[in-house]
């Protein structure tokens, strides 16, 4: 699954479009490399987001083509850094 939409199933970033536009700027990346919104989201990667001065790590646990609200979470576990 492309990484925009997953980023929008899982509901780490509320529109895919948003999604998108954070992979063009560079916001995005996966296990230490920025990437592209057309990069393909495995079970184990780490993905960081960067907003603003907040940047949020996730482990992927999941790739699931639809999610209610409810099950979005459990597509990632949240990595807590030291220092964040």
């Amino acid at each position: 699954m492309r990484i925009d939409k997953f980023l929008k199933i899982s509901r780490l970033i509320k529109r895919r479009t948003v999604a998108n536009e954070a992979c063009d700027s560079e916001r995005i990346s996966v296990n230490g490399k920025v990437v592209k919104a057309s990069y393909d989201v495995k079970v184990g990667d780490v993905i960081e987001i960067r907003f603003g001065q907040r940047t949020v790590a996730v482990e992927v646990l999941e790739v699931n083509e639809y999610a209610n609200k409810s099950d979005a979470h459990t597509m990632y576990r949240e990595i807590v850094r030291e220092g964040t």
